[in-house]
């Protein structure tokens, strides 16, 4: 039976034969993860968000509502309606599309009208995040691409609320209206705080 290097040295004193051990070297010594390395991700990310949020917003509100006024009798769908609606319209919304018109509205609610506002407000916070080093103005400016997406996806359900409902109530009319007001508004101001958010990294990177 082969001995271990404590019996060794017990037996033999220092002319003992201890055999080396040595660690296994490490796998691909030369790659190095850097900051710039993850900077440059992180922009990779930010870039194929950015441009996946503006193919959303292309194809849910310029494309895919303007489609949607051919069910509806030439009536603006109530999510192309920046300055909000009336009780009065969503009556002759709902005298103007059928049950299948209604079904194909919500349908898009639940694809690209859920798709657009988490992909847009997710790419808004890493281009924030990765431009704003001050932790108070970077949760200022994440303020607005957050609350956007639950405004957004919150105006989703209340006008499907509406349109499905035999008799919507003035109270359900006016939260629609307001969310979807709020959900333009935010909107706008996750634009300039994406913008400012650039500028000051553009001006950090200058310095």
């Amino acid at each position: 039976m082969a001995k271990t290097p404590a019996q060794r040295i017990r037996k033999h004193g220092a002319k003992a034969a201890v055999p080396q051990h040595s660690l296994p070297p490490v796998i691909n010594p030369t790659t190095h993860r850097t900051p710039e390395k993850a900077q440059n991700n992180s922009k990779l990310i930010v870039i194929a968000g950015v441009v996946a949020s503006l193919f959303l917003f292309w194809y849910l509100h310029l494309l895919t509502m303007n489609q949607m006024t051919q069910l509806s009798g030439g009536l603006a769908m109530p999510d192309s309606l920046i300055g909000g609606f009336s009780q009065d319209y969503v009556a002759q919304l709902r005298a103007a599309m059928d049950e299948s018109a209604r079904g194909q509205l919500n349908y898009v609610h639940k694809t690209a009208g859920t798709l657009f506002p988490l992909i847009f407000g997710f790419s808004w916070l890493l281009l924030i995040g990765t431009n704003v080093a001050r932790k108070a103005l970077r949760w200022a400016l994440w303020a607005a691409p957050l609350l956007f997406a639950v405004a957004h996806l919150w105006s989703n359900a209340a006008i499907d609320g509406l349109l499905g409902s035999a008799a919507p109530d003035t109270g359900s009319v006016a939260l629609a209206s307001v969310l979807t007001v709020a959900s333009w508004v935010l909107f706008v101001l996750s634009l300039l705080a994406g913008a400012a958010a650039v500028f000051l990294g553009w001006r950090k990177a200058k310095d």
